[in-house]
């Protein structure tokens, strides 16, 4: 994959970005298969009660994962895009540098395509925690596709919001970290609060996926569960 000779520069949080479609350096990571992710996002209410859905397949079509998020209340948009992070965070705990993402969310593909400003307060700290995400890898790509090429990963999401409906509430997944907090908190955690991240296992080393708000040499208990 190379990069596009248009590429359109698109300011988040401070940074330049390109974001169509584009190669960076990343010593640490060795060249892995592409793998292709569906996602989506549903509200009913919008907002309402929302969830994600991610479907990882290899570049032949070999289906790699499959998972949804309940996400309690928020609004269709915030879903998309914590499906989006939910994938990210998931691709690269596995390792896989080379990701096409195929979403039918005009909204979103466009946003991280740099056609359409994110001017929603609610979706700029998840499009910056997207771009940080994004640039851990060797190559990105994003398309819009109709729903109907979509409906494994739109068929997750409604599962897991059926299941809220029928009283088999599942748990709610906690979004994504944000630089700043939590999306929609308008700040840092609360004191007391549990801090969530995913993490990488690497040489020794547990390295976060964002930069946790610790005192230096503060002594912490850690929880860790696998990714399947």
């Amino acid at each position: 994959m190379t990069a596009l000779p248009d590429r359109r520069e698109v300011k988040a949080g401070g940074w330049n970005h390109s974001l169509l479609e584009f190669r960076v350096s990343h010593h640490s990571m060795t060249q892995s298969p592409k793998v292709v992710v569906h996602i989506d996002g549903a509200s009913r209410g919008n907002p309402g009660p929302a969830a994600y859905g991610v479907v990882v397949d290899s570049a032949d079509g070999s289906r790699l994962a499959a998972f949804s998020g309940y996400l309690g209340k928020t609004t269709n948009n915030v879903a998309e895009y914590q499906g989006l992070l939910a994938a990210l965070d998931h691709v690269l705990g596995k390792r896989y540098s080379r990701v096409h993402v195929r979403s039918d969310s005009e909204l979103l593909t466009l946003q991280m395509k740099g056609v359409y400003k994110v001017k929603s307060p609610d979706l700029k700290p998840l499009y910056g925690r997207a771009l940080e995400l994004v640039a851990r890898l060797e190559s990105f790509s994003i398309e819009h596709v109709p729903r109907e090429r979509n409906h494994e990963a739109d068929r997750l999401a409604n599962r897991a919001l059926d299941a809220a409906e029928s009283g088999n509430k599942p748990r709610i997944a906690p979004p994504l970290p944000v630089q700043g907090g939590e999306p929609g908190a308008g700040g840092a955690a609360k004191e007391n609060e549990p801090l969530r991240t995913a993490a990488t296992y690497r040489e020794g080393r547990l390295e976060p996926h964002f930069q946790l708000s610790l005192l230096e040499g503060e002594v912490v208990d850690l929880v860790i569960y696998r990714k399947g």
